[in-house]
């Protein structure tokens, strides 16, 4: 297997935009060659990431020809990837193994999402739905219509904030965490966002604040969830002499993995397929979570960041509230995460979340983060997840990158 870097990365800004999918994927696209100083012609492959615009523009299928069309690249072999909201991640995952076995030398991994429509605003929050078994999940709609009075709240937002609510209900109770603990993670993500110019939101915040805020479902508040958001992320990969031709700036993918979810008992924090896949990367990359520098993790809900610190073994199960609380994961700790503001701040157009968390790795690593530069940043990991099915994601990716 050869060494694989990331020779260029590009993205737009996170937003609810009137932008086009097209533009959104071109702009990323075209500043991810303008950073590798690659050409067009020099792209052997492409694998292009994206989840719901059959759903939300009606662009079902030949959605990467489509996109990268009005760029320049078409002839070379362009590979499309649904996996939820880990499409991204599984399209840098195939291209990574494209490079590193050998069969390419240079490709371009794009994830692009337009979740707004102009005329139908529940048309994006319907598609994000469909991340699950739909005939379980049109049991579980039943069971929650008649839970509820009117029928109407639960249609102003996703299906997954009423499954987050239930995760972190039970996740109270098994580790203590407080919803203030939830609270201190968006106050330290809305910092961050503030020093990302790419990133939908940002703010000095309190807790209080935070705690105070509309209620979506007890006990996550508005700014305890991830927005919907269009965008777009692109990156390069190379080996051989495509990688050394960028002036050793270039960022190694030291461990790509993608698994699936399973069925396991999830008050057990290492059995879900986020921990898998992290134990997976951390042993091809010989390190361990101590080595880790900065992150960039699935806060889909400020209580799944606190959960995901214990599955990647930042904090010991039930930890999570204490990491939070101590600040080792605000910019300036020994250990940040989500330093561009995470899914809360930056936001989530699912099928660009994976790759737009690789850029971030990589500008961390190259030092070009700007006001939210994590000091001697040397490794980072990335973690994204999609979709859910019996008790775990349904697609699970776990990135490590070294900044040589």
């Amino acid at each position: 297997m050869r060494d694989v870097h990331v020779i260029g990365a590009g993205m737009t800004r996170f937003a609810k935009s009137t932008k086009s999918l097209k533009e959104l994927a071109g702009e990323a696209v075209v500043d991810a060659l303008q950073d590798a100083d690659v050409t067009t012609d020099e792209i052997q492959a492409a694998y292009v990431g994206n989840a719901v615009a059959g759903l939300v523009t009606g662009q079902e299928m030949i959605r990467g020809q489509v996109l990268l069309r009005p760029v320049g690249i078409g002839g070379i072999p362009i590979f499309n990837l649904e996996n939820a909201c880990a499409s991204a991640a599984s399209a840098l995952h195939l291209g990574w193994q494209s490079v590193a076995t050998g069969i390419y030398d240079v490709v371009l991994c794009l994830g692009a999402e337009k979740l707004t429509h102009p005329e139908d605003k529940n048309r994006g929050m319907a598609a994000i739905g469909t991340a699950v078994d739909v005939e379980l999940a049109a049991e579980m709609a039943d069971e929650m219509a008649e839970q509820m009075s009117g029928g109407t709240e639960s249609s102003q937002r996703s299906l997954f904030m009423d499954l987050y609510a239930g995760w972190t209900k039970d996740y109270m109770q098994r580790s203590g965490a407080t919803r203030e603990n939830f609270a201190q993670v968006v106050v330290k993500n809305q910092h961050n966002g503030a020093r990302n110019p790419r990133a939908q939101y940002g703010a000095e915040l309190t807790v209080e604040e935070v705690l105070a805020a509309r209620e979506v479902v007890w006990p996550l508040t508005l700014y305890m969830c991830s927005p919907i958001s269009d965008g777009a992320a692109a990156v390069v990969l190379a080996a051989g002499k495509a990688a050394k031709r960028a002036n050793g700036r270039v960022p190694r993918i030291r461990a790509s993995v993608v698994v699936s979810g399973n069925v396991h008992d999830q008050s057990d924090p290492t059995a879900g397929s986020s921990a898998r896949a992290a134990r997976t990367a951390y042993e091809t990359a010989g390190i361990g979570p101590d080595d880790i520098d900065v992150a960039e993790v699935h806060d889909a809900t400020a209580p799944a960041e606190l959960m995901i610190y214990e599955q990647i073994g930042f904090a010991e199960p039930g930890g999570g509230g204490e990491l939070i609380a101590s600040g080792k994961t605000s910019l300036g700790g020994t250990q940040p995460v989500n330093p561009s503001g995470g899914l809360l701040c930056k936001g989530h157009p699912i099928g660009a979340t994976g790759i737009a968390q690789i850029c971030e790795a990589t500008w961390q690593l190259r030092g070009d983060a700007g006001d939210r530069q994590v000091d001697g940043a040397r490794v980072a990991l990335t973690q994204n997840g999609g979709g859910w099915l019996e008790g775990d994601s349904a697609a699970m990716a776990v990135h490590i990158l070294t900044a040589s």
